[in-house]
This record gives structure tokens, C-alpha cells and sequence, in this order.
């Protein structure tokens, strides 16, 4: 894993931009042992919510709360990731964890996700600073428009929050704001290999689509948060998102001893909870 700080001009474009990609942030050994065990994780698969698009095609995803010492936890906390998200935060308090999920887009049943903007579901949490929130997203399995990777609009964090509503199943931004934001902003696929990390604001827009192609698409999602940025209507049980990271290591992912998520230290999120506000 690099531990290399990010750059003036990468913390420049993230603000321009609202996303920033590093390339190969994991190295083969690391992506291995992470997907090795999260298809492998039981805790993981019997805690997964099932979530239709407006076709009928199904995604999963697992959400839990509190990071620990597996191995999805060993990551979250990882010096270089936690550094980078410090370095792209706006603020000075604590890096806090505010949740992580594991997304599988499966071959061909994989289902689409709406515009939206994670302040969009975060804003009802009444966390009022989504300058102090971010998305970090790391491809365990190649991400490519086959399979129905990320797409974003560029500079679109700067639009503020945009009105959300229910599509279906899922919450998605105002479309008309959405297709405002496209005759001025640019499109972008972000097309990612397995091991890439993305940085992105919790104000940008995003989307993908259902995955037609015979490959799974799988990601882990960490959501961050500043200590100083108090969730009013925050799950009174997850304190999580108001507490300093513990950091480890960047070779703790690879050195410590670890496997799957322990299901009663997780904090996951109910399967009949409701996803659309997370």
C-alpha cells in the first residue's frame, strides 16, 4: 500500500473535481486476501439487503458501523487512507469512521443505482457539514462500463445539496437538477482496476448502471467523517461517527492475524432498516 502523502495538485483537483482516483493504492497480495475473505465472510452474506432498481435487478449490500481489527477494518484504518482522507476533509478535527458496505454487483442480475448524493441521504442524519464527509470507494474486482461501474458528474459537489426522493426502491436526486448539471458538467465513467481507490465529496453525484456482463463487480465503500461534525439524528447506537479512527498500520492488512467481520462487533446495519436514509 502507498504511503506517499497526497500532493498539493491532487488535493487541488479533488476540490475542483469532488473525486480523485489513486491508482494501485492496493498491490495484488492485498486485494487478494481482501476478497479471498469477503467472499468467504458468512457474517458478511447473512446481513446482506438486498436492493432492487427500477427494472427489478438486484444489488447487495452489507453495512456495519464500527471498524475493528478484520480485515475490512485493518483497511478502513490504514494510515495512508486515513491520512489521505484527513488531507481532503475540510476542518481539522478527527478522522471518525462514519460506516463501511460492502457492494456486489453479481453478473447480469447486478442492479442498477440511481443519481444521488450521499449528503442526500446523510442530510437527514442532520449532519450539517458535508465538506466534513466523504466516500471512499476501493475496487476489489475490476470496474469497467461492462460491468456497470461509477459514473460521476465532474464538479458537481459545488451545486450543494440537491432534493432527493424515492425511485423505486432506492432515494434519487431531483432529476431535473440532474440533467441541469449535465449540459454544463462533464460525464465521467470512472473505470477502475481492482486495487484503485476513489476519493469522492458526499455532495457529488453518482450513478451506475445494472451489470450485464459476466464478470462480479465488488467494492468496498468507507464512509468518513470529522469528530467535530455532529449527526443530530444519528442512531443514538452508533457513536462511531463522532469517534477518532484507532489507526493502524498500512502491512496490518497483510501482517496482523484476520479474517471476516465478527457479526456481534459490527454493528450492522437491519436487514429491514431503512436503507435509503444510509
Amino acid at each position: 500500500m502507498s504511503k506517499q502523502q497526497l500532493t498539493p495538485a491532487q488535493i487541488e483537483q479533488y476540490n475542483q473535481d469532488g473525486y480523485l482516483i489513486l491508482r494501485g493504492f492496493l498491490n495484488q497480495e492485498e486485494v487478494s486476501k481482501l476478497y479471498q475473505i469477503a467472499i468467504d465472510d458468512k457474517a458478511m452474506s447473512k446481513n446482506a439487503i438486498n436492493v432492487n432498481d427500477s427494472t427489478g435487478k438486484r444489488s447487495k449490500l452489507s453495512l456495519w458501523y464500527k471498524p475493528g481489527d478484520d480485515v475490512y477494518g485493518l483497511l478502513t484504518r490504514s494510515e495512508s487512507l486515513v491520512n489521505s482522507v484527513n488531507q481532503l476533509l475540510d476542518g481539522d478535527a478527527a478522522v471518525c469512521h462514519f460506516h463501511s458496505k460492502l457492494m456486489q454487483k453479481e453478473p447480469k442480475v447486478g442492479g442498477a443505482w440511481e443519481w444521488h448524493q450521499d449528503y442526500g441521504y446523510w442530510y437527514k442524519n442532520e449532519f450539517l457539514l458535508p465538506d466534513q464527509m466523504m466516500s471512499v470507494m476501493v475496487a476489489v474486482t475490476d470496474a469497467n462500463i461492462e460491468n456497470g461501474c461509477l459514473q460521476v458528474i465532474k464538479g458537481s459537489h459545488k451545486m450543494g445539496r440537491v432534493e432527493h426522493g424515492f425511485s423505486g426502491e432506492q432515494v434519487g436526486a431531483s432529476q431535473h437538477y440532474v440533467n441541469l448539471a449535465l449540459q454544463t458538467m462533464g460525464l465521467v465513467f470512472v473505470e477502475l482496476n481492482a486495487g484503485d481507490v476513489l476519493f469522492f465529496h458526499s455532495n457529488l453525484l453518482h450513478r451506475s448502471e445494472a451489470n450485464l456482463s459476466d464478470k462480479a463487480r465488488w467494492s468496498m465503500i468507507s464512509c468518513y467523517n470529522r469528530a467535530s461534525n455532529f449527526g443530530f439524528n444519528e442512531n443514538s447506537s452508533n457513536s462511531a461517527s463522532i469517534t477518532p479512527i484507532d489507526v493502524v498500520p498500512d502491512d496490518a492488512l497483510l501482517t496482523w492475524e484476520t479474517s471476516g467481520l465478527v457479526e456481534e462487533g459490527a454493528g450492522f446495519l437491519a436487514k429491514d432498516a431503512d436503507v435509503a436514509l444510509k
